[in-house]
């Protein structure tokens, strides 16, 4: 018998060398590969979501009943432009306070063209103190600050005013007088001024507007410093005085939030659910990855959305301006101002923080970091800053920081959601099936219910026009 012995060469350069083991390519169809489940880049940590109390839903709808206010006319007025000319929107005049509710569109179109546009570069005074305080001024874009004197005679920055915001409206009904600040520009600015005169002549003109502004003039009831109706309370009495009598006033409609939905249907062929299970369960991870967007979409609605994102439901009171552009150690403790009573976490888009990082390495400021579930997180007078991606970046580099208190028993924001619903794969968030078609494709109806509440204007505020390109 003859025996005929094969042996395969390897050929390296000028060498020629036989193979004495088996190859990893042939190797590798006899190997069991290692797999990782399914990954997904837009996962981000949803700290908001993990930073609100959920507070349990039953009806569908959270109402949020609060004290008789009779705070108005803290609005901010809109505009269009065409071209380099810009012009307020008359039914945006009824954001002033002197004009709140004052529906009389023909006078407000009249009073509208007698505005006069003015532009000013960074550094000019708009008004000046001691100066005669005879027009209404509509800031239609850029950011000034309004500069007095403090309590030693130095000038003192009392407040930032931006694109909106609006003064003087108190002072043209006044007696003549001057202005007991300067307004100066921080960047280029343009306004719109209406002057005591056009505004006067106005009145005289419209029986409206002058019933308008006499009831405006007329005193409302008693109301504590936050414009709440009073609770009449004696103190620091002696003998057998008669003492007041008092009751708490409720606000007559109060807000309802209600639930709000974010649904998709996921279809998973028969064939692959029966046959391509291992090891990993195919429609689990469908699943998975499915739940996994509807959260991101809850967060992003939870900060964006118009009815009930938290942007967009801040209180105007409680929205301030930097004081320079980028967000400085300055900005983040006149924030903390604004919600003082037990402020509990901020929330900014990570490039907002890394600018935040920077001014503070400026100053030569270290923050400090607080663990929070096992992660060390920065934080600026013990408060938390935690990262949100939801929180838009406009075109031209700015962004806002929110700052919250959390927790029904605080009067802070929470969370609204409903647990026990038919077929609830998670807290909030069910799945239904649905049916299995002619092309023998299932179908699952995976549904998130949410929506949050402010329970009172001074657990949000904002900080904004955050540049973070600076």
């Amino acid at each position: 018998m003859v025996v005929f012995v094969v042996t395969e060469t390897v050929e390296t350069g000028a060498e020629v060398h036989s193979q004495l083991s088996l190859g990893t390519g042939a190797a590798r169809n006899l190997a069991t590969t290692t797999k990782s489940v399914p990954q997904m880049q837009g996962i981000s940590s949803r700290w908001l979501l993990k930073a609100l109390p959920w507070v349990q839903v039953s009806g569908g709808a959270y109402r949020v009943n609060r004290r008789l206010s009779y705070a108005v006319g803290d609005g901010r007025v809109s505009f269009t432009s065409t071209g380099a000319e810009v012009r307020v929107i008359p039914a945006e005049l009824a954001e002033l306070a002197l004009l709140r509710g004052f529906g009389d569109m023909d006078v407000l179109e009249t009073m509208a063209e007698r505005f006069v546009q003015r532009d000013f570069e960074a550094g000019d005074a708009i008004v000046k103190s001691g100066q005669p305080a005879d027009q209404v001024v509509l800031l239609a874009h850029g950011k000034v600050s309004r500069i007095g004197a403090g309590e030693y005679g130095d000038q003192t920055v009392l407040g930032t005013l931006a694109d909106g915001d609006y003064f003087g409206d108190q002072e043209v009904i006044a007696e003549p007088d001057t202005w007991d600040y300067t307004i100066k520009a921080v960047t280029g600015c343009t306004v719109l001024a209406l002057s005591r005169q056009d505004f006067h002549d106005l009145v005289e003109r419209s029986e409206s507007l002058r019933t308008h502004l006499e009831g405006a003039r007329r005193p409302r009831g008693p109301q504590n410093p936050y414009g709440e109706s009073a609770i009449e309370v004696a103190s620091g009495h002696v003998g057998e005085p008669v003492l007041p009598g008092t009751f708490v006033d409720y606000e007559l409609s109060p807000r309802e939030y209600e639930l709000s939905v974010a649904q998709t249907v996921l279809r998973v062929h028969t064939r692959v659910a029966d046959l391509y299970n291992q090891p990993m369960d195919q429609v689990e991870q469908q699943l998975r990855l499915t739940i996994e967007a509807l959260r991101e979409r809850q967060e992003d609605e939870l900060v964006n959305n118009r009815e009930f994102g938290l942007l967009h439901n801040a209180d105007l009171k409680q929205r301030i301006h930097t004081r320079t552009g980028p967000p400085t150690p300055d900005d983040l403790d006149e924030l903390l101002a604004t919600v003082w009573k037990e402020p509990t976490t901020f929330l900014a888009h990570p490039h907002a923080i890394a600018a935040f990082g920077r001014e503070c390495s400026r100053r030569g400021v270290y923050p400090e970091s607080v663990d929070l579930g096992g992660n060390k997180i920065p934080a600026w007078r013990g408060v938390p800053i935690l990262p949100c991606n939801k929180i838009p970046i406009t075109k031209t580099r700015t962004s806002s920081i929110m700052l919250m208190r959390t927790g029904e028993q605080s009067q802070g924001v929470v969370g609204l959601h409903q647990v026990g619903l038919p077929d609830e794969y998670q807290p909030g968030l069910s799945v239904r099936f649905m049916n299995i078609n002619e092309q023998a494709i299932i179908s699952y109806l995976v549904s998130v219910y949410y929506s949050a509440a402010v329970l009172v204007p001074d657990a949000l505020g904002i900080l904004e026009n955050v540049e973070i390109g600076h």
